[in-house]
């Protein structure tokens, strides 16, 4: 998939947060987490759900909109 679906790594960097804490904070591989950054591989919604409470943020502010 080619486009890029999420705003991890953004949402991320706007909470000064890594990969590395958010793997840890999941009980994810950090690579798992690299690939979902660079929109190479997307969480499942549940997963999604995890990442939005652990960064503290609506679940709407991680994904890009579609119009």
């Amino acid at each position: 998939m080619s486009q890029d679906i999420n705003r991890l790594k953004v949402v991320l960097a706007d909470k000064k947060r890594t990969n590395k804490w958010l793997a840890e904070q999941l009980g994810k591989d950090p690579a798992t987490v690299s690939k979902w950054c660079t929109n190479k591989a997307q969480p499942n919604l549940e997963t999604l759900v995890q990442i939005a409470k652990c960064l503290e943020v609506d679940i709407k502010e991680l994904l890009r909109s579609t119009m």
